[in-house]
């Protein structure tokens, strides 16, 4: 006589549904964050409109438009694309609110500087310009940290979403890493000069690498976001790929003669 068949073992409840919320709720506050940087710099925009002043320089109405919208698109991008990575909700959820709280200190340095007058990097005057740059310098460290973060991991978990994605999300926080030590250079660079007694070298130091650093800065948006766009398209899966990887060969073209441009100048 066969054995009376018994039920399967219940499978267990997931207990990381608060985590999820939790995330969540940081991506929403990262989104808004994100908004009222960009609209901080569009202000600034408004602000050099009706001022004036240089638009170039260490002290312009340039740097809080340019450092507003910039963080805020990034901060954005970020938080979007790193749902794709392969890491823990509560994880995720703390480096992103590291990230979002990193961006409004960077941000808000810059800003105070600009109504101030005064240079926001590498100034050194006073003790107050210095625990500003000093504050900046290290908040950019610690960008740089997180997203290398966010970077390995993507290279060592596949990430996920709809076809070419993974590809297009590993491509962009790996010209991102180009972004990262072409800014952390600066930093260095400027710093040095400053503490050696050449303040105005410091501060015309940046130039040549901040092409670079502005080409490289965004492919972790452009690339993810050509990926999903394409993945809504009619197109085969063979021709959606072949457009991804011309995109990323003009992207890394454009970051090589950046950094061509950069070498030579330097």
């Amino acid at each position: 006589m066969d054995p009376v068949p018994t039920e399967a073992p219940a499978v267990p409840t997931r207990t990381s549904a608060p985590p999820a919320r939790g995330a969540r709720r940081v991506e929403r506050l990262c989104h808004a964050t994100g908004v009222l940087l960009v609209l901080s710099g569009l202000t600034h925009l408004v602000v050099f409109a009706v001022y004036g002043g240089p638009w170039d320089g260490p002290v312009s109405w340039r740097k809080p438009v340019t450092f507003g919208v910039t963080f805020g698109v990034t901060l954005i991008a970020v938080t979007w694309v790193t749902s794709y990575l392969r890491v823990g909700p509560r994880l995720r959820a703390l480096l992103l609110g590291v990230f979002a709280a990193d961006c409004v200190v960077e941000v808000g340095g810059i800003t105070l500087q600009a109504w101030r007058g005064v240079p926001s990097h590498l100034d050194m005057e006073t003790p107050f310009d210095t625990a500003v740059s000093m504050t900046l310098a290290v908040g950019g460290v610690v960008l740089v940290l997180l997203l290398t973060v966010f970077a390995v991991v993507s290279f060592r978990h596949r990430p996920s979403g709809p076809a070419g994605m993974d590809l297009a999300v590993r491509s962009g926080f790996a010209i991102l890493l180009v972004a990262l030590a072409s800014g952390a250079a600066m930093i260095a660079r400027g710093v040095v000069l400053t503490r050696t007694g050449h303040q105005e070298a410091a501060y015309h130091s940046t130039a040549p690498l901040k092409p670079l650093h502005g080409v490289s800065l965004h492919a972790v948006l452009v690339l993810p976001a050509l990926a999903w766009l394409l993945s809504r398209t009619p197109w085969s899966e063979p021709l959606r790929r072949r457009i991804l990887y011309a995109a990323i060969g003009s992207y890394v073209t454009a970051v090589v003669g950046a950094g061509a441009w950069a070498a030579h100048a330097y």
